[in-house]
């Protein structure tokens, strides 16, 4: 099979990774860009579960990520005692690296063609005869022309984010706190440094001065020595209502973007790039290398399930936003249901894995 992979990113990277695995020929198109990700700060969490399976497929990869042991859920009303956690019996909650350093891993897949095209569009990338293309990309004519209907969202909210550095402590319970203006991560690193995300209800930028100031007051953990510079991005939900065009199948973020409040959004890219690898295996197997049967199947497969995932994490954060409002009257009785009943207690902890 000849698979084409348009837009030179993450999701991309890894899924080509796992698609030269199976000997099938891979090439990533794309154009060329100002961004640069040599400096970026930005971190991700890996699901327990999620972490085996890149352990598994990547060469390198396990030297790779800090493990948290629990999450603990506070509220701006109680700052120093936990509404609730979260602990897998035996395993890690998730693991967290940074991004630059599973990017430039995967970039050394010698395997993956690149293609840098300053133009193209369907005609161009159909003269060259792809089985299957599997299109990333916000910005390429192709998603402009084909993939524009979405559901969306805009929460008028900017994320910022940092690393913390400071005194060496065992660092393996992650923190997250519902602040009456966002919610506040504190994300283990390594024991000496610590990711920190907050979701500010607000489309301002928040200066590094003034975000450490934000840090300092919800802190009562690190002895913080110094930050990072901050980045931010915009927060939106958005689904993509179709992920087809004949055989071009939209991925990753293009058919989700989701708040970053539950750590889910390369989760369910990864959870995606699963499904994908089993359902191209199914139909080699067959015999089959028809793509568009392989982006029907795939769209059958998880289109209702990343709709119900983006839905609930997107529910969460209204709820929280309510709660913060009615001073957390809403959240302290119902997590004292969930830490009293051992068996409501064990699905939300299997939930948030």
């Amino acid at each position: 099979m000849n698979i084409c992979l348009l837009g030179n990113n993450l999701t991309n990277l890894l899924l080509g990774s796992i698609l030269t695995k199976k000997k099938i020929n891979v090439d990533i198109i794309y154009q060329p860009t100002k961004f640069e990700l040599k400096n970026t700060i930005r971190t991700i969490a890996i699901s327990n579960k999620n972490y085996s399976f890149l352990r598994e497929n990547l060469k390198g990869f396990k030297n790779f990520g800090w493990p948290t042991e629990k999450i603990k859920i506070f509220s701006e009303k109680n700052k120093s005692t936990e509404l609730f956690e979260f602990k897998n019996r035996n395993q890690n909650n998730f693991y967290l690296l940074k991004y630059i350093q599973i990017y430039n891993l995967l970039k050394k897949n010698k395997l993956i063609k690149f293609i840098r095209l300053k133009n193209y569009n369907f005609d161009i990338i159909k003269r060259k005869n792809y089985n299957l293309v599997v299109n990333s990309d916000y910005n390429n004519p192709i998603t402009k022309k084909y993939f524009q209907k979405k559901i969306e969202k805009n929460y008028k909210s900017l994320a910022h984010t940092a690393i913390i550095s400071h005194t060496k402590i065992e660092n393996k319970v992650a923190i997250q706190v519902f602040t009456n203006n966002g919610p506040l991560a504190f994300l283990p690193l390594s024991k000496n440094q610590t990711s920190i995300v907050f979701s500010n209800n607000s489309s301002k930028l928040i200066e590094k001065n003034n975000f450490l100031q934000i840090i300092k007051k919800y802190n009562f953990k690190y002895k913080i020595n110094n930050i990072s510079e901050v980045e931010s991005f915009n927060i939106k939900f958005s689904y993509l209502r179709n992920y087809t065009y004949k055989n071009i199948l939209s991925f990753g973020d293009l058919i989700h973007k989701v708040h970053p409040l539950a750590g889910q959004g390369f989760n369910m890219t990864i959870r995606d790039i699963k499904s994908l690898s089993q359902i191209i295996d199914r139909n080699i197997k067959l015999g089959i290398d028809d793509g568009e049967i392989i982006a029907e199947s795939f769209q059958e497969n998880n289109k209702h399930l990343n709709f119900i995932y983006g839905v609930a994490i997107d529910s969460i954060n209204s709820f929280f936003k309510i709660d913060s409002k009615l001073k957390n009257n809403l959240s302290d009785p119902i997590f004292k249901i969930l830490k009293g009943n051992k068996f409501l207690n064990n699905y939300a902890t299997f939930l948030s894995n």
